[in-house]
């Protein structure tokens, strides 16, 4: 019996069968190793993403977390705001069956900063800014003009503050990695100073002398004017001085300007002295004594008027000056005087805060104190025998005029102890225990004084 031949065809759609079969079963299978990826998955907003997808699927379906969706294998997207996000995907098998999903986490971060401008050259300028999303502890580094120079860690809630001491001015930015936050541009407001050097006396070596720092701040423009003829214009670097003659009384009018380069502030002085007679006193009067008095006013010794007449009221101004400035005790405005008159500065009050009034009884001195700062300083004579009290006392009973002990506007601090004008007001202790203060002084502190002023008395 012959044996039955193998069909072809038969064999061919045997084959076919197996096939599509194993096709089918593929196509409609659910992902079995769905990957995300993101790269980069951080970095400064707005980021740039490419996510790829890996596994099974042939069709996949993007949720990226901000709100928007995509689709493919391999998309882009941008982040355009900080913060964190999961990107998830979705992998569909052919003919649309059962799905799977993979997520991955991006973060996009801003990080801030902002500063302090101008600072003042030397001091320090405060950097301040957030990293978001907060990243505790994360390591902030400030950079100027590209160069680190100084860290910071960002607090709990991603805020940093960073303290540097400004010299020169620049670009400043700040850095979480290679996230950079924006830039500041910090300008520096130099340090500009002007003097007259030498004494302002007829015959006397006498300049003006400006200098800033850094000297690469800028060029100096100073003007000079004697009376009101313009005596010179010109510009320096870093130093300018201009000589000036003495030959006989006149004013000096300065005018320092600096002309900054780029990154400082401009800044100006205007300044004058006055060149006068070596030597005043009682009864002198004119220009040079009208300029003591103005002098002495600006540095806010006490004075009735400014006249030009060398009174009552402008002795005790300067014999307040001399007391202050532990000089000799003469009344009389010679060199020494003048020379100190020129580089004084108003007086500190012991006690900088408030308005009260101080009695210093080591230098026979008083200081009206207003908002911390010496309005008025007054010549006094107190306890001859050292009786006048130490301590801290308050106004508690006025008495306007004079009483029968020739005291004036009084002020009482404790007992019979007061603040008051008197005919007499010696450069040394002299009083019964009480505060002399010039007469014509007396009614102005009066008035200007309350119940309740406080009255501080020290050696």
């Amino acid at each position: 019996m012959e044996a039955e031949r193998p069909n072809p065809m038969r064999k061919i759609v045997l084959i076919s069968a197996i096939a599509l079969a194993v096709w089918a079963k593929s196509a409609y299978a659910a992902p079995n190793s769905l990957t995300a990826a993101a790269l980069p998955a951080s970095g400064a907003a707005p980021l740039a993403v490419t996510f790829s997808a890996g596994g099974d699927g042939v069709a996949f379906h993007w949720q990226f977390g901000d709100g928007t969706e995509g689709d493919g294998a391999t998309v882009q997207h941008v982040y355009q705001t900080a913060g964190h996000y999961t990107a998830t995907v979705t992998g569909t098998g052919f003919g649309g069956g059962t799905t799977g999903q993979a997520s991955v986490v991006v973060t996009a971060y801003a990080l801030s900063l902002h500063a302090s401008s101008p600072v003042r050259t030397g001091r320090v300028g405060v950097f301040e800014g957030a990293l978001v999303p907060a990243e505790a502890g994360a390591p902030i580094v400030l950079r100027w003009n590209g160069k680190a120079v100084a860290k910071a860690r960002a607090k709990r809630r991603g805020a940093f503050r960073i303290k540097r001491r400004v010299r020169m001015p620049g670009t400043f930015q700040a850095f979480y990695a290679d996230i950079g936050s924006n830039t500041r541009a910090v300008r520096v407001r130099p340090v500009l100073r002007a003097r007259f050097q030498g004494s302002p006396v007829v015959g006397s070596r006498l300049a003006l002398v400006a200098r800033v720092k850094p000297a690469s701040a800028g060029r100096i423009h100073v003007v000079v004017r004697r009376g009101k003829t313009k005596i010179y214009d010109g510009r320096a670097t870093g130093l300018a001085r201009v000589r000036l003659k003495t030959p006989g009384p006149v004013v000096y009018r300065a005018s320092v300007m600096l002309e900054p380069s780029k990154g400082y502030t401009p800044t100006a002085l205007g300044l004058r002295t006055a060149v006068v007679t070596p030597r005043l006193s009682w009864g002198s009067t004119g220009t040079s004594v009208r300029f003591l008095e103005q002098r002495l006013s600006e540095l806010h010794y006490g004075l009735e008027r400014v006249d030009g007449y060398y009174g009552q009221d402008t002795y005790d101004a300067v014999i307040a000056f001399q007391k202050v400035n532990r000089m000799s005790l003469d009344g009389i405005v010679g060199p020494a005087v003048w020379n100190r008159l020129n580089t004084a500065a108003i007086p500190f009050a012991r006690f900088r805060s408030g308005t009260h009034i101080e009695v210093d009884k080591t230098r026979q001195v008083l200081f009206d104190v207003r908002g911390g700062k010496v309005a008025r300083v007054l010549p006094v004579s107190t306890g001859a025998t050292g009786n006048t009290p130490v301590g801290t006392f308050h106004v508690y009973s006025k008495e306007p005029g004079y009483n029968a002990k020739l005291m004036y506007y009084s002020m009482y601090f404790i007992g019979n102890f007061a603040v008051h004008g008197y005919p007499s007001v010696p450069s040394y202790p002299a009083s019964h225990g009480c505060v002399r203060i010039p007469i014509w002084a007396a009614l102005p502190m009066y008035d200007t004084h309350g119940y309740g002023t406080t009255v501080i008395i020290y050696y």
